[in-house]
């Protein structure tokens, strides 16, 4: 799938133009998080950042994050050790 969006849209977004795709796609992807449309996960690929990152991102901008039982489980785990 492309989406296509409109040169006079282009023109208005305040960025280098070789910045523009990949701060779409960060915007694209924490919006869709925080309305839990993509797992954490599949977030991060559309934001094609590394777990790290996306996870700052999402503090940065205040969005908390969703948790399985599973994932916190894990989390605790691995904080533990």
């Amino acid at each position: 799938m492309q989406l296509s969006i409109p040169d006079s849209i282009i023109q208005s977004i305040r960025l280098p133009e070789k910045r523009l795709e990949s701060e779409l796609r960060k915007e694209l992807a924490l919006s869709l998080y925080q309305q839990e449309l993509l797992s954490f996960g599949k977030a991060r690929e559309l934001a094609n950042v590394e777990h790290h990152q996306f996870s700052q991102l999402l503090g940065e901008r205040g969005i908390n994050r969703h948790y399985t039982q599973q994932e916190l489980e894990e989390d605790l785990n691995y904080a533990r050790h």
